[in-house]
């Protein structure tokens, strides 16, 4: 049996943008989840699709348990047999953890879309909001943040 909801109706659609930027120290999971909540409630929005956008080709954006630490450790771990370091890459101009970082954003890819339900995000309640850094030192990753609804 399909049991629907209709949770919103007849509202006048509205669209917000935003931008998020995060500094990372390198390699690893960075979660994002309470600051695009705090921008996701300062819209005024209660119902919608929030989309998050990384402006970048090696780092990436997860929903990811953010419950146990050990996840984010396996994930990583993961990510480095999946697209190893010293695979022989062609591309190889901006270091060895270039052409990895890219292999690992095509798998988890730059897009996230998160409904919002009474001015939150919808997520489960082992769910995280991530960045991924794929390159080995600090970078500043620019995310795109969209919401519409109403």
């Amino acid at each position: 049996m399909l049991n629907v909801e209709t949770l919103s109706e007849g509202s006048v659609t509205q669209q917000v943008n935003g931008r998020l930027l995060v500094d990372t120290e390198g390699q690893g999971l960075i979660e994002i989840t309470d600051a695009v909540s705090r921008w996701v409630f300062a819209t005024g929005l209660l119902h919608g699709l929030l989309t998050i956008f990384c402006r970048h080709t090696s780092a990436s954006l997860l929903i990811q348990e953010n419950a146990d630490p050990d996840v984010r450790l396996d994930l990583m771990t993961a990510f480095d047999r999946l697209a190893p370091r010293d695979a022989g890459y062609v591309h190889s101009t901006e270091g060895p953890d270039d052409m990895p970082a890219h292999i690992r954003t095509v798998l988890s890819g730059v897009s996230l879309s998160i409904p919002v339900m009474e001015g939150q995000m919808a997520l489960g309640t082992w769910q995280g909001l991530y960045l991924v850094e794929h390159r080995d030192r600090p970078h500043r990753r620019d995310l795109i943040l969209h919401l519409i609804g109403a």
